[in-house]
């Protein structure tokens, strides 16, 4: 039986493609154990999964000035001290890690210990714990043709982001059905960000009446951001979020306009469903949602709006545009080499296993 080490966290999105590899890697007979942060979000996951979970001290690594940057090198040195000792305790074959600062110490302390690290890096460029943990890696996945051009020559493995198989199961008619939709009309599904967008809400508000003349309307506005005046029409739901129901809403959905997130749109990608992409703005971020929505406009698979110079009208073009070629999409989306993220993940963590 083979070890493996798992980590990842800080958000969702670096906890999330773990989870999707969990059912295969147990089918490979493989030993799992999770390492992340003392408090972090992937605790309770990790843990509800019955994954045996080791916190380590960790700390932000800021590009600007803030004192914490006094105090947060010493958690991350306590991690790494952390780390050794767990490692050394379960002697893995091989260590995954999603991205997120806790994982720095893990892929460092796992070149100290001569344990192969794989490391998957989702954005078209590598954010900074990615970039401190590249010569410590053996193998780096990455998500997009370009991005192999940004990483260590003979590293960089082109996989895409492993997606949880019960998000690729979704029920369509169950999805209409929670949503009270009826199945002669077209569904159209608003995906903020796990925050929500106060920016893309009011877009749709705006264009909400002529929206509803062509579709229904599945919102999710983000936490306190629904709007109670339009609670009750015809044709048009919102939610601050939905966990449980996420594959069936998806797969009822006929369009999606979503933000721009590395795991949001490689879900849209294997579920093929068309959509228009409204990235954060490179004042709000570091620019790498402007860069994951350039490069799958460039390949055909969505339309893309800019925030800092979006109107309604140019949203509401967006989307009838969009689905009035829908199938131009669905194509494009249909000849990606990615259909099997979990497959091609799985192999390259089989092959530094093996080493």
């Amino acid at each position: 039986m083979k070890r493996i080490v798992l980590t990842g966290g800080g958000t969702a999105g670096h906890v999330t493609p773990n989870i999707a590899l969990l059912p295969r890697l147990k089918e490979l007979g493989y030993d799992i154990h999770y390492i992340g942060s003392y408090d972090g979000i992937e605790k309770k996951l990790i843990e509800d999964l019955k994954i045996p979970y080791y916190g380590i001290s960790s700390g932000k690594l800021r590009r600007y000035l803030d004192l914490k940057n006094l105090s947060d090198p010493f958690r991350v040195i306590k991690g790494y001290g952390e780390a050794k000792k767990l490692l050394k305790q379960l002697q893995p074959d091989v260590v995954f890690s999603k991205g997120g600062f806790v994982t720095v110490p893990v892929v460092l302390a796992a070149k100290r210990r001569h344990i192969p690290a794989v490391i998957h890096e989702s954005d078209m460029t590598p954010g900074l714990a990615n970039k401190l943990c590249l010569p410590s890696a053996t193998k780096i996945c990455c998500n997009f043709p370009e991005t192999l051009d940004v990483l260590p020559a003979g590293k960089a493995v082109l996989t895409g982001s492993p997606i949880r198989k019960e998000l690729l199961e979704g029920d369509p008619v169950s999805g209409r059905s929670f949503c009270g939709f009826d199945h002669n009309k077209p569904v159209l599904m608003i995906v903020g960000g796990s925050t929500g967008s106060v920016a893309v809400n009011n877009a749709v508000r705006e264009i909400l009446p002529r929206l509803l003349e062509t579709f229904q309307v599945v919102h999710l506005c983000g936490k306190d951001k629904t709007d109670p005046s339009l609670t009750g029409t015809k044709g048009y739901v919102q939610y601050e979020y939905i966990n449980e129901q996420m594959a069936d809403l998806l797969a009822a959905a006929d369009l999606v306009v979503s933000r721009a997130g590395a795991n949001a749109i490689c879900e849209l990608l294997a579920l093929k469903k068309p959509n228009v992409l409204i990235p954060l703005s490179a004042k709000a971020s570091r620019g790498d949602q402007l860069l994951n929505a350039r490069s799958f406009e460039k390949q055909g698979y969505s339309t893309v709006v800019d925030e800092d110079t979006m109107t309604s009208e140019q949203l509401l073009a967006a989307i009838t545009d969009t689905y009035a070629n829908r199938s131009s999409f669905v194509e494009a989306m249909s000849g990606s080499p990615l259909a099997d993220s979990v497959s091609a993940v799985i192999q390259v963590i089989q092959e530094a296993a093996a080493q």
